[in-house]
């Protein structure tokens, strides 16, 4: 069963990777990614100045855990906007 969330967190990254990340107040230890994918929003109504593109998402499927119990978790990463969501959780 997937949960669906929106909550802000922090998030830690390292080679471009995330590694941890806090989520109502409780470290998570990143210990896989799953899944990985970029997607782009309404690209074509969202335009710098500059003509460039905006509106890029990427998304991370990773096994983290902030104890002994591992979950599923479907981090979100805003380009434009530079933060951070917690998209899902899989019990």
């Amino acid at each position: 069963m997937t949960r669906v969330f929106g909550d802000p967190v922090d998030v830690w990254v390292s080679d471009g990777r995330p590694v941890r990340f806090v989520w109502r107040g409780r470290l998570y230890t990143v210990r896989r990614v799953l899944e990985h994918w970029v997607t782009t929003r309404d690209w074509w109504r969202e335009q710098q100045p500059d003509g460039e593109a905006t509106g890029e998402r990427e998304f991370w499927r990773v096994e983290a855990t902030p104890d002994r119990e591992i979950g599923v978790y479907e981090l979100r990463y805003d380009a434009a906007s530079d933060t951070w969501l917690l998209s899902r959780v899989w019990d």
